[in-house]
């Protein structure tokens, strides 16, 4: 883990490059010592039915969830909160500069204990890394 899932309303898919903000959010939380790299999963679903503020059209959203194992520091999720947000916005200011959008992130914990996990890709990164 984390798992970051971004929501967003399908009048922002011509504006935003949503697969490169999924990338560029992937290569931010590698970077974060509180995320291990190989549990970092980024995807995005488009909202093709929205009402949003006064039901103006034009009105966009991206919503970013982050779910993550509990026992981290508090100030370290602080952190990467913050270091994740800094990144989607500064990804998106042009976008954010010419239409209205509502750009929100939420990281909550996960119970562990109500949460199995299994993860392959760790062994195939690690058979790769060998072979290369």
């Amino acid at each position: 883990m984390p798992h970051l899932t971004i929501d967003y309303s399908a009048n922002l898919e011509t504006a935003a490059d949503i697969a490169g903000l999924c990338d560029h959010l992937r290569r931010t939380a590698a970077r974060l010592e509180i995320f291990p790299e190989t549990g970092v999963r980024v995807r995005a679903f488009r909202a093709d039915h929205v009402s949003i503020a006064d039901g103006d059209p034009e009105h966009g959203y991206i919503d970013i969830s982050v779910r993550l194992r509990e026992g981290r520091p508090q100030a370290a999720k602080q952190a990467a909160a913050a270091a994740l947000f800094e990144a989607a916005r500064d990804y998106l200011a042009d976008m954010l500069a010419t239409r209205p959008v509502m750009l929100s992130l939420e990281m909550r914990d996960v119970d562990a204990k109500l949460a199995p996990k299994m993860n392959t890709v760790r062994d195939w990164i690690a058979r790769k890394a060998v072979r290369d």
